[in-house]
Formats: structure tokens, sequence, C-alpha cells
């Protein structure tokens, strides 16, 4: 299991693409858990991730919102990159479970107040571009493939803007 921001070190699946998988062994639904490993609470967040998420999401994720000391480890074990991260997903690679989302909870209340927004929105911002890496998608090398379904998708949750535009400012 690898990882990179919002992504895995594995080959680029495309989730327009059908499963090599047999349809028995693919979930026919997204199921989204979201745990926390301190005092912040995400209500909603995995209702608003299954309701946005693309038509052809199956399987189940968890949502862990954890310290940036947890992030930096992970970060620095996984990536080379001794420095906390808003976002990482972690592909499972397995049927049924596509993997993990880890998001960082004191870089996305920063992230938010820069933004101007409130910390729920920046904790949706940040799950649906970790979701959009388990399903595939690498906005460094897919010529804007990512930010285009990151775009569509934040305005069918209500997003005013994404992970991935607010990196190119």
């Amino acid at each position: 299991m690898g990882a990179r921001s919002g992504g895995s070190s594995d080959p680029p699946a495309s989730a327009d693409r059908p499963s090599k998988r047999s349809p028995a062994l693919r979930p026919a639904t997204l199921n989204v858990e979201v745990i926390s490993a301190g005092r912040l609470r995400a209500p909603g967040l995995g209702r608003w991730l299954v309701a946005t998420s693309p038509p052809t999401a199956r399987g189940a994720v968890v949502v862990a919102l954890v310290s940036d000391a947890r992030v930096r480890q992970l970060n620095a074990r996984y990536r080379d990159k001794n420095s906390p991260t808003d976002v990482l997903s972690f592909a499972a690679g397995e049927p049924g479970f596509l993997g993990e989302i880890v998001i960082a909870s004191g870089v996305a209340r920063r992230q938010a107040r820069q933004a101007g927004h409130p910390l729920q929105v920046e904790l949706r911002v940040l799950a649906l571009h970790g979701l959009l890496h388990l399903l595939g998608y690498d906005h460094e090398r897919d010529d804007g493939r990512m930010a285009r379904v990151e775009r569509r998708l934040r305005r069918k949750g209500g997003l005013r803007e994404g992970l991935i535009e607010r990196g190119r400012r």
C-alpha cells in the first residue's frame, strides 16, 4: 500500500472503465465510515461524500480525521516527506474496499481559515479530493482529467473551490 498526497503509488486506474473484477465481487454502492482520533467531528461528511461521489464509485472507504503529527509520520513513511500534508489516500487494492482517506485535522483547520469557510466545508474539499485519488485519478500526471472531475463533483456537492484549483494560485 502506497500513498501520495491524496493518492496511492499504484498505477492510476480509470474510474470510467469497468472493473476487471467479476460483478459479484463489486459492491453495489459506496459506503463511507468517518472516524476521528480526537475531538474533531464531521457530522454528515460520509453521507455528503456518498451523495457527491461519481456514480461509478463502489466499495467501502474509511475517512480518518487524525492529528497533524500522525499525518507527518505517514507522509514520512510512505512519501519520504517529513511534514504534515492535508490529506493522504491509501488505496487498498482489495475487492470491496477502496481504501482510507486520512485528513490532518490541524492542517484542515488552518486551510479553512485561510479559505474563509467553515471547517466542515474544508473537510468536504479534502475528502472529495482523497476519494478521487482512491478511484485512480492523479492530478500530477493526468493532463487535467482529475481537475475536471473534481470541478464537476464539487459543484454537485455545493463547494465553491476544490483543492486542485487552490493549489494553482
